[in-house]
């Protein structure tokens, strides 16, 4: 189990979830202007719930969203 410290190092953005969780998140610019937007949500005690990817399209707007955790569910067109 990562700790609160090591998330905020991995991921630069993060809010507060209603009942005390959290949602990091890191984006990545693709070289043809898109981007990729890593998603960990954990628990309160910084368990993770749910893993995902979501890929945003030139113009901002998203196209795909990759659960990659409990259960890798593969890309999901939006």
């Amino acid at each position: 189990m990562s700790t609160k410290e090591q998330n905020e190092q991995k991921f630069p953005n993060w809010q507060e979830l209603p009942g005390g969780g959290r949602r990091y998140w890191l984006d990545v610019l693709g070289r043809s202007g898109w981007r990729a937007r890593y998603v960990k949500e954990v628990d309160v005690q910084e368990g993770t719930r749910r893993f995902y990817q979501e890929i945003y399209d030139e113009r901002g707007q998203l196209v795909e969203v990759h659960d990659k955790y409990p259960v890798d569910l593969g890309h999901q067109k939006v």
